[in-house]
């Protein structure tokens, strides 16, 4: 996941803060000379480390710090509140023109970026808000984006406009307006081609597209698995063409994340998006507060209680809250949960979001491993009766050998699967009392 490695790093760094009593500037010289290795390492740009270690330094070494009860946490405090600054402070949302003006996207980056795909997801997140909007297919080059556009524009019950690959970018895009502004759209959103590199052709191509469509907002999508070379080129695209966010991609499977605190302090653009996986639901809204919090190790609640809302069957989580709270909880909950985690991103995404739980913390999880488990566990729990899968009382030994026969496993794990569920169960029962004891309503349509 994103920022594994930094956030560990950094954790520890704090740990030995916060075991000092009293704090003296060499501590925190020491202290910031190791997060500056690690910021590196996490490939932040070095001019952006310079600067970062440089503010904390003239803050953290003032007599309020210093002669605080506890320094440690103040600066790392003050570590958090610079960090949000670097990302932007503020979260920015796409600019969409008032009422029912046309508001025209036009989406850049190189090839392999995930822009189409990404594309889709930013139409999807538009036709949430009640927005009307129409997806253009101006990538005539790579073979099947059209193709792909089409598809994830049906999945997300989206119109898309094409005229092939025999026309060019530039008159499909003026098409496109024509026929959104004919069908009372609210949004156009341009789909260009990306290449290997970035080249003359391409820029050229983008600014043909700028000086014929009255482009709102010009979004780039850039792979965060690439470090560095992510940050160059969002400063190149913005140097040629002129960008107004940036949407990072595949940030959840670059453990250093580096681009992300380097893209906006370099280019001035702020992050738009954080692509978190391949599903079309899988695009947060980039908050810089939230990110730095993740960075931290401090968890990142609110997105996913979000996450819950957006992602969970409302009718379901109900029920399923009425069983646990009549402690009635079976297989068939079991099931349903296990089907919840899944929408929710899986079992890392959600206890990377857990406070303590991120950068670490947690025993290192093999994604795979967990879904091949998960798989087995329905096979066991599809192989049962329906009578035994709301009624775990009545497996017996027979009963398991003729489950354990269906769903092709052993019966060892049969066996450890009821004693999993049973402890699962004696857990349920304790949490009503639990969540009482929480803030009202936080954990409202989590599969817990």
């Amino acid at each position: 996941m994103a920022f594994d490695s930094l956030s560990e790093k950094l954790q520890n760094v704090f740990k030995n803060l916060r075991s000092k009593g009293r704090l003296t500037e060499d501590d925190v010289k020491a202290a910031l000379k190791e997060v500056k290795m690690a910021l590196l390492e996490a490939d932040v740009n070095f001019k952006v480390v310079k600067q970062f270690v440089k503010d904390v330094q003239e803050r953290a070494i003032g007599q309020d710090v210093m002669n605080g009860l506890n320094p440690g946490q103040m600066v790392i405090k003050i570590v958090n509140e610079e960090m949000v600054r670097l990302m932007g402070s503020e979260t920015t949302e796409i600019a969409l023109r008032p009422g029912k003006e046309l508001t025209i996207i036009m989406m850049a980056g190189l090839q392999g970026a995930g822009k189409t795909t990404t594309t889709a997801k930013i139409a999807g997140k538009l036709k949430a808000k009640g927005k009307k909007v129409l997806l253009a297919a101006c990538d005539v080059y790579r073979p099947a984006a059209i193709e792909q556009l089409q598809i994830n524009g049906e999945k997300q019950g989206v119109e898309v406009f094409s005229m092939g690959d025999k026309n060019t970018p530039v008159n499909i895009a003026k098409a496109a307006v024509e026929h959104a502004t004919k069908n009372d759209f609210n949004v156009l959103i341009i789909d260009t081609a990306g290449r290997l590199h970035v080249d003359e052709d391409m820029m050229a191509e983008l600014i043909q597209i700028k000086e014929n469509v009255a482009v709102s907002q010009t979004i780039l999508v850039v792979d965060a698995m690439t470090g560095q070379d992510a940050v160059n080129v969002a400063k190149t695209f913005d140097e040629k063409i002129g960008i107004d966010g940036v949407v990072l991609t595949k940030l959840d499977g670059d453990t250093r994340g580096g681009s992300a605190l380097s893209i906006r302090a370099v280019t001035g653009k702020p992050i738009l998006y954080a692509g978190m996986g391949e599903k079309l639901s899988d695009l947060e809204q980039f908050y810089p507060d939230r990110m730095a919090s993740r960075i931290l190790g401090m968890g990142d609640v609110l997105t996913l209680i979000e996450k819950a809302q957006n992602e969970l069957d409302e009718e379901k989580a109900k029920k399923l809250e009425e069983k646990m709270r009549k402690n009635e909880f079976d297989f068939e909950m079991y099931l349903e949960s296990m089907s919840q985690m899944k929408k929710m991103g899986g079992l890392s995404s959600i206890l990377g979001m857990m406070p303590g739980l991120g950068g670490g913390k947690m025993p290192e999880i093999d994604e795979r491993a967990a879904e091949k488990n998960m798989a087995r566990t329905e096979a066991i729990i599809f192989s049962m009766t329906v009578e035994e899968r709301q009624n775990p009382s009545l497996l017996n030994p027979s009963r398991k050998r003729r489950i354990a026969q269906g769903a092709g496993v052993d019966i060892a794990e049969v066996n450890r699967l009821v004693k999993q569920f049973d402890q699962a169960k004696k857990m349920m029962k304790q949490m009503p009392g639990m969540m009482k004891k929480g803030k009202k309503g936080m954990f409202k349509g989590l599969p817990f």
